[in-house]
Formats: structure tokens, C-alpha cells, sequence
């Protein structure tokens, strides 16, 4: 079983239509990469109250517990480096206050939801987060995703349950 983590996908209606908050990994797992933002769950910090405090570290904005909405999980697997090993929570919402910005581990960007930035991301980040920022109705997506060797490449995705 991996580190349970959490995240949280702000969205919003721009200019264009419907945007997801992501965000340049500065350091730390997955430098480089742009990601969901979130982190891993504190002892004695439930899913979403870490989804909250990570938001507030990674992009200075403060959520409101109450438009945390469940979106899923996703069971990360890299059998060349299990210690890598996730269970991630995630999260959508629509209302925070403060103005995003820019931190020492993050640099946010809103992106149109149905044009993710995928070439920049991790590779199974296709797979399944466009099914998550759809939102669902019903039973949450679960998914597992198991990296190849190369810790890069999808191995194997699977839908575990959902809509």
C-alpha cells in the first residue's frame, strides 16, 4: 500500500470556458512536471483537510471546507521504485479566497479543462483526469495506474469502480 496523498482541482469559468488550477513542479517528486496540486496526508488529517492545507502551502489560497467536493482515487503503483508507491484522494472545488500565486515548491497556471497541458505531465495524467474534472454523478472513479520500468511510461490503467 502507498503514502496516502491528496489533492485538490480548483476550477473555474474563464474567458474560454471551464479552467483547471495546475501547476509547474518546481522541486521535490516529479520536478519539472505539471501537476495537480496536493500533497501527502498528515497523521491525524483526514483527505480533505489535507487537500486544504496543501492548497493553501502550494498556491496561498484558503478553501472553503464546505465546496470540497470527493472526486475519486487513483492507486499509483512503480514497481521499479515502490517507496513511490501513492493512494490518492482527490478533490474538486470552486470557492477559496486569497489569490493564487506562486510558491517555493509550485508555479500555478490555469488551463482550459479540455485542453490539459498532457505532454507536460505525467504520462497516465490522460488516462484519467479529464474523467475526474467532468465530475460524476453517483459513484466515484477509482483508478489504478501501474508505471513501467522506466517509472515514466503507463504500464497498465484500469477503472477499479466508478460512474
Amino acid at each position: 500500500m502507498g503514502a496516502p496523498v491528496a489533492l485538490c482541482f480548483l476550477l473555474r469559468e474563464g474567458p474560454a470556458g471551464r479552467e483547471v488550477l495546475l501547476g509547474r513542479k518546481k522541486r521535490g517528486f516529479g520536478r519539472g512536471k505539471v501537476v495537480g496540486l496536493g500533497g501527502h496526508i498528515e497523521p491525524g488529517e483526514t483527505a480533505a483537510e489535507a487537500a486544504r492545507r496543501e492548497l493553501a502551502e502550494e498556491a496561498c489560497v484558503e478553501l472553503d471546507a464546505a465546496h470540497v467536493v470527493p472526486a475519486g482515487t487513483v492507486d499509483f503503483r512503480f514497481p521499479a521504485r515502490p517507496e513511490w508507491d501513492m493512494q490518492c484522494t482527490m478533490f474538486t472545488c470552486t470557492r477559496w479566497s486569497g489569490e493564487v500565486c506562486e510558491t517555493e515548491e509550485i508555479e500555478p497556471s490555469w488551463y482550459p479543462a479540455d485542453a490539459l497541458p498532457v505532454a507536460h505531465m505525467w504520462q497516465d495524467a490522460d488516462h484519467w483526469l479529464p474523467i475526474v474534472l467532468a465530475g460524476s454523478v453517483g459513484r466515484l472513479p477509482a483508478f489504478l495506474v501501474e508505471m513501467a520500468e522506466d517509472n515514466e511510461t503507463v504500464a497498465r490503467f484500469a477503472v477499479l469502480g466508478g460512474p
